[in-house]
């Protein structure tokens, strides 16, 4: 049985691309602004301007993303570059996280007010005692892909078992169970995978984890061809990703806050989604490596594949979530062997947040 570490370091490695190499954040405000130039903090909004009297009275909320900035962040940089944040009271800071940050273990010291997780990690904080809960699921569906050549005979995951597969070390704790489980996946399959596709272009045979909006992109270009991308949510891997998390603390204290600053990113997805201009603007300015082609293709996939709006969200609207849900996901990893049956899984998470519908976070 693969079990997880049981340590506060492992709630990361449950994390998006962030599964297998993202962390999250930084030591308070106080620290944002000491943190290296790939993890800038973005504080107020580069649209609107708020005059010092009336912004010493908003809220101020420090909110960590998983890696740096991007498409998939789109919606809270659209919020904080329109103002909606404001609107609501708060003064947020968004801040990039990198490899070398760990949101849940600066979470729980106080230095940030909510990050980003995912299902996984979320159930990993209650089996290792962490009083962290998630409360809005962004994602519907996990990006989480695994990329093959064209023609060669991998374009189903039936066809993939017994078959190399570059795979990060994270994966052994997430997705890759479920491979083992549903479709005859084994550990022998797996080779390392550095985060580069030179050696999935250099061998016709390999197949490589990806993200639906990221990896494929970098393939076309660099490789020339379309390759085959299999998303795992679509075959039965239902975890929810890119989650709003935040401490027990906090819910209990100040959900009017929490409420808020959840009701405002979800009004900034759809404004993003409708017309990212503004958070595109944010995104390339705190990461200039990030490309208007780029932030195109993520955000057409994020459409595409119904990954924010499909599901519960068409709806009960975007970051939805459902107890049935969570229970799915909970029952496949612990039949996979990821998580004890005795976990009260229900701890990780509340739907007092989500769950009021489209038309309530568009009007």
């Amino acid at each position: 049985m693969i079990r997880l570490q049981n340590s506060l370091s492992t709630i990361q490695t449950v994390n998006r691309r962030q599964f297998i190499k993202y962390g999250s954040m930084a030591l308070g405000s106080s620290i944002f602004t000491a943190c290296s130039s790939g993890n800038q903090s973005l504080s107020g909004g580069l649209v609107s301007t708020v005059d010092p009297e009336a912004k010493s009275r908003l809220d101020k909320v420090n909110f960590i993303l998983s890696w740096v900035a991007e498409a998939e962040y789109g919606g809270f940089y659209q919020a904080l570059a329109t103002g909606i944040y404001k609107d609501y009271g708060l003064d947020v800071s968004i801040t990039q996280g990198g490899p070398r940050m760990s949101a849940g273990l600066l979470l729980m010291r106080g230095a940030a007010n909510l990050i980003m997780g995912s299902g996984g990690e979320a159930i990993v904080a209650v089996e290792t005692g962490v009083p962290k809960v998630t409360v809005a699921a962004i994602f519907q569906k996990d990006p989480q892909v695994l990329i093959a050549h064209p023609g060669v005979g991998n374009d189903l995951l039936e066809q993939m078992k017994g078959k190399p597969i570059l795979t990060a070390s994270a994966a052994s704790a997430t997705y890759w169970p479920f491979l083992k489980l549903k479709y005859g996946f084994t550990d022998s399959q797996q080779r390392p995978y550095n985060f580069k596709i030179e050696p999935f272009l250099a061998d016709k045979n390999m197949i490589q984890q990806g993200i639906v909006t990221a990896e494929p992109f970098e393939i076309e270009k660099k490789g020339g061809f379309k390759p085959v991308v299999i998303l795992l949510a679509d075959r039965g891997y239902n975890s929810y990703n890119f989650t709003i998390d935040t401490t027990v603390e906090l819910v209990e204290n100040n959900s009017e806050l929490v409420q808020r600053f959840v009701d405002a990113s979800i009004k900034g997805w759809y404004n993003y989604l409708e017309q990212p201009t503004p958070g595109n603007e944010l995104i390339k300015k705190y990461n200039p490596e990030m490309t208007d082609e780029q932030i195109a293709y993520s955000v057409k996939k994020i459409k595409e594949y119904n990954l924010i709006t499909g599901g519960d969200a068409a709806n009960l609207g975007i970051g939805a979530m459902t107890k049935e849900r969570w229970k799915s996901f909970f029952d496949g990893m612990v039949e996979a062997g990821v998580f004890k049956s005795t976990t009260k899984y229900e701890d990780a998470f509340t739907l007092q947040f989500v769950n009021k519908g489209v038309q309530a976070y568009k009007s």
